[in-house]
């Protein structure tokens, strides 16, 4: 997992991953991707994160799939504390060593999880999922159910996910149907009245991909909230 502009090109390998049930593939894959490139680690943030947290009072932040770590990076650089977590040991190891040499050790935790086994400890008052996809096997609304738990009164859960095909997704299948708000929060099957919606939308924007070319996406944005007591 990644920060979406991040993400390669569609390759054949990548295809013949897609809906892969070995437990143990998506570490693999996801390690030897970040291995095996240079990666601008903390440099690149989700723009719906900087548009939904800007206006925040800092406090404890999780980031689901934190990937090169941009979005800890710039969550702690205004005061958050982070735990960033992502399958990849070499995602892990680069966030870490991008931390210690940009000042920001004392507000980022990195750690090493598979989402669906271990989830990292505490309560926060953010919780970050930024195009939080697997092309493995991924009980994604379990996890997220659990990062909803894991909120303090008051806290947000934030979810932004691709509502269309960009020139360098991996999956270019027209058809693609991609859940709504609306679909997402129902699969969550979280009760409303504890974790009520404070927005569902679906904002187009123009991005650019991992070689510099540009085209006008569109973003699921969900954001929930724990309610107060």
């Amino acid at each position: 997992m990644a920060h979406e502009d991040h993400l390669p090109p569609r390759k054949n390998n990548m295809a013949s991953a897609e809906h892969d049930t070995d437990p143990d593939g998506a570490a693999r894959f996801w390690d030897e991707l970040y291995s095996s490139r240079e990666v601008p680690w903390g440099e690149r943030t989700n723009p719906l994160l900087v548009e939904v947290v800007g206006p925040l009072t800092p406090g404890t932040a999780l980031d689901l799939g934190s990937g090169s770590g941009g979005d800890a990076a710039w969550l702690a650089r205004r005061g958050w504390r982070v735990t960033a977590v992502d399958i990849a040991a070499s995602a892990v190891a680069g966030v870490r060593e991008h931390a210690v040499a940009s000042g920001l050790a004392d507000r980022i935790t990195a750690e090493q999880h598979d989402l669906p086994r271990t989830f990292p400890a505490g309560e926060f008052d953010l919780v970050s999922a930024q195009y939080f996809h697997s092309m493995f096997e991924f009980p994604r609304a379990e996890v997220l159910r659990t990062a909803a738990h894991a909120l303090r009164p008051g806290g947000l859960l934030l979810v932004v996910d691709h509502g269309s095909i960009a020139p360098w997704s991996w999956n270019q299948d027209p058809g693609t149907h991609f859940p709504t708000p609306q679909e997402i929060a129902a699969d969550l099957a979280l009760d409303p009245a504890r974790w009520p919606v404070v927005r569902a939308d679906m904002p187009r924007r123009r991005a650019t991909g991992p070689h510099g070319e540009t085209a006008t996406v569109t973003d699921n944005v969900l954001v929930l909230q724990r309610a107060a007591g």
